[in-house]
């Protein structure tokens, strides 16, 4: 299963990007047939970074691994017919910097290392402080 689908592609570059670096046959819409196996190879390369922390394939996708997974598509789509672009390379390039991070334990993803959402505490502590000056202090002000 990739970590990222074509709506989450159209979502992030449009359609008519999408578009563009899949219609090889120029039908005039997004080919599946392209973009999907992109999707996974994508996926292999983020599952490449992520195995010494997290059980993979991970259940629970973060946002941010989508995302990550759309920049690294989106560049390996880049290919003879299509330009590669200064900035498609950028976010490629970060995209991986950041992934590395991630196995790092720089970045977290949120996810425990089962892959799981971990748990976060919704209760606030309140503590009171101590007093600045002693009761009576200020009496003369």
């Amino acid at each position: 299963m990739a970590y990222a689908t074509t709506q989450d592609m159209v979502a992030r570059f449009g359609e008519g990007e999408v578009r563009a670096l899949t219609d090889r046959e120029h039908t005039g819409s997004i080919d599946e047939a392209v973009l999907a196996p992109i999707l996974d190879e994508a996926t292999a390369e983020i599952e490449g970074h992520l195995a010494g922390r997290y059980a993979l394939p991970l259940v629970n996708v973060p946002r941010l691994v989508t995302g990550i997974c759309c920049d690294i598509a989106r560049y390996r789509l880049s290919g003879a017919e299509v330009l590669e672009t200064d900035p498609t390379r950028n976010r490629y390039r970060d995209a991986v910097r950041l992934l590395e991070q991630i196995g790092a334990g720089k970045v977290g993803l949120g996810l425990d290392q089962a892959g799981q959402a971990a748990p976060t505490s919704t209760s606030v502590l309140i503590q009171p402080g101590e007093r600045s000056f002693p009761q009576g202090s200020l009496e003369d002000y």
